[in-house]
């Protein structure tokens, strides 16, 4: 949302967001070595994005800092049932599972960071023209 606008404080973020410096602190740290985002040192200083929203996937930024997208009980093991089950076999649901991960990849590659900026943009618009809707309404 701020591209292009210079560079932005990890504090900011997390004001804005609600979210503790000190695991922005992590984040960002996962974020520049993959090369997504670029710190900028100094007064004025922050982290800008390294390439352009449009080139930046939601999938990209998951893998660079480690989240699992694993929706299977085994944690993609296959010993569904555990370590210390006769059979240590796969659950009857694990492909199921499995698939689910697939598709979620498949979609979080597809969305960059340029969608969700034009989509809350979208957002943002839609509900000032029900304010200043409102607000004729109260007028009237």
């Amino acid at each position: 949302m701020r591209q292009g606008k210079g560079p932005v404080t990890l504090s900011g973020i997390s004001q804005r967001q609600a979210i503790s410096l000190s695991y922005l602190e992590q984040l960002f740290g996962k974020l520049r070595r993959h090369e997504i985002v670029e710190s900028i040192r100094g007064p004025g200083g922050g982290y800008s994005l390294a390439r352009r929203a449009d080139k930046v996937t939601v999938a990209d930024i998951i893998i660079a800092v480690d989240e699992p997208l694993d929706a299977t009980q085994c944690g993609g093991k296959e010993n569904c049932h555990g370590a210390d089950h006769a059979t240590g076999a796969r659950c009857m649901t694990h492909e199921l599972w499995a698939t689910l991960n697939e598709k979620m990849v498949d979609y979080l590659d597809s969305v960059s960071l340029q969608d969700l900026v034009d989509q809350q943009k979208q957002k943002n618009a839609e509900q000032n023209v029900v304010v200043m809707h409102r607000n004729h309404a109260a007028l009237g």
